[in-house]
């Protein structure tokens, strides 16, 4: 990834500020995750609630550890973005084919307990360094940012609680003679109805932070990198000099 090759333009930033233009950048690439990423996370999804039947807690679980691997999908529609490229069905397809499994399998596995894996994914996935060459490089990217980037994952699982939370009581809360609070008691119900709510909360939720949550770490780490090599000043020159 080279400085004159980004879309995007790029200056010193504190890192709350670069987690908000992540934000930003989702919105940007609403078109190409609806496109590229949304039918993988459906089937994603879909495929977890299958499991349902051999335990309730089970589709919520497979979900909750395959986060990275939507996460991958997310940032390949990112990385194009910063570019001015969109990003098509048969593009993500593609990038999904491409992913190298030993690198996907450390994800799924200790990388999934990470408390800074949004802003150490593009490290791993974007800058093609392997073993300590790689872990030198994490190092570098992370010095000094480790509250930074704790506090931005903090916060986005705090908002996808938040999320499931409200989605999941909320047939309770418009349901007429609510007063009574059987319905909210109902959400306690060991049926498949209580089940399939609770899970279908997690979904959405997860459908809808995600995408934030891993632009928000690009982001972060792309204001990084312009802290570490002066990206904005050679955009800077390379505009003004007509490169």
């Amino acid at each position: 990834m080279r400085a004159e090759q980004l879309s995007l333009g790029l200056r010193p930033r504190p890192m709350v500020e670069a987690a908000d233009l992540g934000v930003r950048m989702t919105q940007q690439a609403a078109p190409s995750l609806l496109r590229a990423w949304l039918p993988f996370a459906l089937a994603l999804v879909l495929a977890c609630g299958c499991t349902m039947e051999l335990a309730a807690w089970l589709p919520g679980l497979l979900l909750w550890c395959a986060k990275p691997w939507l996460d991958r999908l997310l940032l390949h529609v990112f990385a194009r973005q910063v570019f001015g490229e969109a990003t098509g069905f048969a593009q993500a397809w593609a990038a999904r084919a491409r992913a190298p499994w030993p690198q996907l399998a450390q994800l799924l596995t200790l990388g999934r307990l990470s408390l800074w894996r949004a802003y150490m994914l593009p490290v791993i996935q974007l800058e093609g360094q392997s073993g300590a060459t790689r872990r030198r490089r994490m190092q570098v990217i992370l010095r000094h940012q480790h509250g930074s980037a704790m506090t931005m994952q903090g916060l986005f699982s705090t908002v996808e609680l938040l999320f499931v939370v409200a989605l999941w009581s909320l047939g309770a809360w418009i349901s007429p003679g609510f007063a009574t609070f059987a319905h909210l008691r109902a959400l306690f119900d060991d049926t498949l109805a209580s089940q399939l709510t609770a899970y279908a909360a997690y979904a959405l939720a997860v459908l809808f932070v995600e995408p934030f949550f891993v632009a928000a770490g690009f982001a972060m780490y792309l204001n990084r990198r312009v802290q570490l090599e002066a990206w904005d000043v050679e955009q800077d020159l390379r505009h003004a000099f007509g490169h």
